[in-house]
């Protein structure tokens, strides 16, 4: 396998986006057809971390937090081509660490996904709610 490269890359373009959303399958549950509104969602991130290969985007997490007590992770995406070599863990630790240390990362399973964050040692917890 080539090398990843890893990056805060807050001018990631919203075709790069999109296109590893689709790549990942995170575009089911994106609204990728609103460019618009995934340009917001990039320009209005506090993190934006990248996974490289060769220059081609294989993943990404994109964040919101206050850099002291909590950061929300809403997107951690990665080229199915890519999954299970370690790829969105290493990115969440790079958003861990940009986030700083005393920082909870926080974020909501994709269903394909609920499996794999107790895997790499989240916990989860019962009280979450979300808008109707």
């Amino acid at each position: 396998m080539h090398p990843v490269t890893y990056q805060t890359e807050p001018s990631l373009t919203s075709d790069e986006f999109i296109d590893l959303l689709v790549r990942s399958t995170l575009a089911e549950r994106r609204p990728v057809e609103d460019r618009e509104r995934i340009e917001a969602m990039l320009r209005n991130a506090d993190l934006i971390l990248t996974a490289r290969i060769e220059g081609r985007l294989a993943g990404v997490a994109r964040a919101i937090t206050d850099f002291v007590y909590c950061c929300y992770l809403s997107d951690l995406a990665v080229d199915e081509s890519y999954q299970r070599q370690g790829i969105g863990k290493e990115l969440m630790r790079h958003v861990a660490e940009a986030a700083g240390p005393q920082t909870k990362l926080i974020l909501l399973a994709a269903p394909k996904a609920v499996d794999y964050y107790p895997r790499i040692g989240m916990v989860r917890h019962e009280s979450c709610w979300v808008s109707g």
